[in-house]
């Protein structure tokens, strides 16, 4: 079936703008990213806090939770959550791991995470300029604790990214943003961070369980996840 009238034929090619000025492949990979599973960042007063939803059904019970990865180690100080195609946000996080790694290696010091996230989004963009392939399937946010200072990013399909103080991408993101932008406070601890992104992955869901969730957070001591006894503290 041909899409209807001044679509026909600008969702094929990646390269084509349709007369709205949209390249429809793009948007389609956008689509998919509000098919997945919600993550969210949050930005405290020392800290970096990732809560993602695992989204473990009854249908999936033969499934080990902890197969379920959607928040990732990037360096000590850095860490990214990942919404849509995990495939392809593995791939985007594996080479910023590299980066990472390459930084440390090429200048002794902790990777800079300005110039993992461009790196990235060129990485992104470029699959939206050039014919043979398609762009990732994916949002990601990054953030780091550097020197003590909190720093968030958010990238979506189209390479574009943007520094946020409390960011959530994936299904339902839009209703998640709106509960954040009323209940956030940039002066939060971390312990009010993880009940805050708790908080706000429950709006489409009223059944939890630690097992649900994935959280992760960079302080002064680096990265850490929380164990799932942790996790069923604040639940």
């Amino acid at each position: 079936m041909e899409p209807p009238g001044d679509l026909m034929g600008y969702d094929r090619a990646i390269t084509l703008f349709n007369p709205d000025g949209r390249i429809l492949q793009v948007e389609y990979a956008k689509r998919t990213v509000s098919q997945g599973f919600a993550a969210v960042g949050l930005v405290g007063k020392n800290s970096i806090v990732f809560v993602a939803d695992k989204k473990l059904h009854d249908l999936e019970k033969l499934i080990v939770p902890e197969s379920i990865e959607k928040v990732f180690k990037i360096d000590e100080h850095i860490g990214a959550a990942i919404a849509g195609m995990i495939a392809d946000g593995r791939t985007l996080v594996e080479k910023a791991q590299v980066n990472a790694q390459q930084f440390r290696v090429t200048y002794n010091e902790e990777a800079d995470l300005t110039l993992i996230v461009k790196g990235i989004s060129a990485e992104m963009q470029s699959l939206t300029q050039y014919g043979g392939a398609r762009p990732y399937g994916v949002s990601l946010i990054f953030g780091e604790v550097k020197e003590g200072k909190p720093e968030l990013f958010m990238l979506d399909p189209s390479g574009t990214f943007f520094q946020y103080k409390g960011v959530a991408i994936g299904g339902n993101s839009d209703s998640i943003n709106k509960f954040l932008e009323k209940e956030y406070k940039l002066d939060m601890d971390t312990d009010s961070l993880v009940k805050l992104g708790i908080r706000a992955l429950r709006l489409e869901d009223s059944k939890v369980a630690p097992d649900k969730f994935e959280i992760a957070v960079i302080d002064s001591d680096g990265f850490r996840k929380l164990e799932r006894d942790d996790t069923a503290k604040y639940i």
